[in-house]
């Protein structure tokens, strides 16, 4: 996605602050994921190093040389830090777990020298949630003696887990899930089918990134399966059907969106609910996210995962 879509406040609020002259240090970009926050951290920091004279909206012009060199990774006054391959010859292999210390660390000759073609140099964290405890600490230091020039954004999906040092050094900029006009013009632009977007809109909670990664996985017929399965399954047969088609390895996405719709699906059922019936709920959802974290960390057979998800969907039945 090339566009900025919801969060127009946000939007306005740091825009102020850099036209006004009193740009903080360090920000925090808070708010669930998915929302634009990272998108918006880049386009801040891009037009940061731009300087004076750049559009309000945070759009790129054409031909734009500062954005060039961040998109090469050659800008020498720009940073980011985020998780990087676990082995660099097999990228293939996923993501470390963390942002180690010692990325941070390496911050120090950046941080050490003069901005090259501005004031100012942006270091961009994404996430900030994903440091890892002695990278935290080693980050902290620059927050409490910045660098004179340097902007930090941090981009957080749950500020709540960062050292409080951390946010009480950082100011606050709250990002929301966005709106159905909003999210239906997010995945226009991204190239969803039409025939699918009202059903990713719903899906996705307000957030874009998750409701692509839903994209062409039929999440309705999902949900429906999760619908018959609260009604009660006492032969077996449903979850039974359910996992010998979920267990392939074509379907291996649509597995994890299971995984993924499950526990939510259960979250939704616990709030029509109250007393014996909504523990009860509460208890089904606790079980089923813990098998779903432990399904993908743990690499446990699918077919089994799903026949014993669809049965804690099924015990809703008889909890009512």
């Amino acid at each position: 996605m090339t566009s900025l879509y919801g969060n127009a406040l946000a939007r306005q609020a740091f825009s102020a602050a850099l036209e006004g002259g009193s740009l903080h240090h360090a920000w925090l970009f808070a708010g669930p994921e998915g929302v634009g926050k990272a998108s918006f951290a880049m386009r801040a920091a891009r037009r940061i190093l731009a300087g004076a004279g750049q559009p309000d909206d945070f759009s790129i012009r054409e031909n734009d040389r500062t954005q060039h060199l961040i998109d090469a990774g050659s800008h020498p006054d720009f940073k980011k830090l985020e998780r990087l391959p676990k082995d660099e010859k097999k990228p293939d292999q996923g993501l470390a777990r963390s942002i180690t210390v010692a990325q941070v660390r390496a911050l120090e000759h950046f941080l050490g020298v003069k901005p090259t073609y501005s004031d100012r140099r942006v270091v961009v964290i994404d996430s900030a949630d994903d440091l890892e405890r002695n990278g935290a600490n080693a980050l902290l230091k620059n927050l409490e003696e910045p660098p004179a020039g340097t902007v930090f954004l941090l981009v957080s999906h749950a500020p709540g887990r960062l050292l409080p040092t951390i946010r009480s050094r950082c100011r606050l900029l709250r990002f929301e899930a966005l709106d159905d006009a909003d999210m239906r013009a997010a995945l226009t632009d991204a190239g969803a089918a039409a025939s699918e977007i009202d059903e990713l809109v719903r899906v996705g909670q307000g957030s874009p990134a998750q409701a692509l990664a839903m994209a062409g996985l039929d999440i309705g017929g999902l949900d429906k399966a999760l619908t018959t399965l609260a009604e009660g399954d006492p032969t077996n047969a449903v979850r039974a059907q359910l996992a010998s088609s979920l267990a392939l390895k074509a379907a291996q996405p649509r597995y994890e969106a299971f995984l993924d719709r499950a526990p939510r699906f259960i979250a939704d059922h616990a709030r029509t609910r109250s007393g014996e019936a909504l523990r009860s709920a509460l208890d089904a959802y606790d079980a089923a996210r813990n098998l779903a974290a432990s399904a993908l960390g743990l690499s446990l057979d699918a077919q089994g995962t799903v026949f014993e998800m669809g049965g804690i969907v099924a015990s809703l039945a008889n909890r009512r």
